[in-house]
C-alpha cells in the first residue's frame, strides 16, 4: 500500500527532535557547499535492485552526498498519487515522508537520489534539515565511500505482515 511505501522512506530516528530544531550552522554550510560543488554520481544497473546510484569519486565520511529532490506535496495528494501510480503500473514508489503532512514525490520530477537503494548496513543516511524555513532531505555519508561503490541508505522498513522483501545482500540483512 501507499502508506507502507511512504513509511519505507520515513525517517523514524530523529523526526520528533527535528520538528523542534533547525539545521546547524555546519549543516547549512555543508548544504551550500553541496549546491556549489555537487558530488560526482551516476545511476546504473544495481546488483541490489534494478537501478542504483554509484560514486564516481571518493566521498569522505560525514559529507553531504546529494539532496533528495521532488515535488513537495501534502499527505492527501500523496494518497491520491499512490493510487494513480498503481493504476498506471508504476512499480516503484519515490514518495519520501518529510513530516506528518509533507511528502516529497520524486516519481516524475526528481533528482537521481531517487535511485538510491535500501541496505541494512548502509554507507549513507538520510537527514531532514531546515534551510531558509524549507525542509530538505539530504543524504549524508556514514563512512568513507570509495569510487564505484553503490550509494545506499536504510529505508527503515516497518515490521509488518506484508513485508517488502529486502534484496540488499548485506551480511547484516534484516530480511524485511
Amino acid at each position: 500500500s501507499r502508506m507502507n511505501r511512504v513509511n519505507n522512506r520515513k525517517l523514524l530516528v530523529g523526526m520528533d527532535l527535528h520538528k523542534k530544531t533547525t539545521a546547524t550552522d555546519s549543516d547549512i554550510l555543508k548544504f551550500n557547499q553541496l549546491k556549489s560543488r555537487k558530488k560526482q554520481l551516476r545511476f546504473a544497473k544495481s546488483p541490489i535492485h534494478d537501478w542504483g546510484l554509484f560514486a564516481q569519486e571518493r566521498i569522505d565520511a560525514n559529507d553531504m552526498v546529494i539532496e533528495y529532490v521532488g515535488e513537495v506535496i501534502r499527505q492527501k495528494v500523496a494518497d491520491h498519487r499512490e493510487k494513480a501510480y498503481e493504476r498506471c503500473g508504476i512499480g516503484s514508489s519515490y514518495l519520501f515522508r518529510v513530516d506528518d503532512d509533507t511528502v516529497i514525490d520524486a516519481t516524475k520530477k526528481g533528482s537521481v537520489a531517487r535511485f538510491i537503494n535500501h541496505c541494512c548496513s548502509p554507507n549513507c543516511s538520510a537527514k531532514i534539515i531546515t534551510v531558509d524555513k524549507q525542509k530538505k532531505i539530504v543524504i549524508y555519508a556514514n563512512r568513507d565511500i570509495e569510487l564505484g561503490e553503490e550509494i545506499t541508505y536504510d529505508y527503515k522498513f516497518p515490521i509488518e505482515a506484508d513485508k517488502i522483501p529486502c534484496l540488499c545482500g548485506s551480511k547484516y540483512c534484516k530480511g524485511t
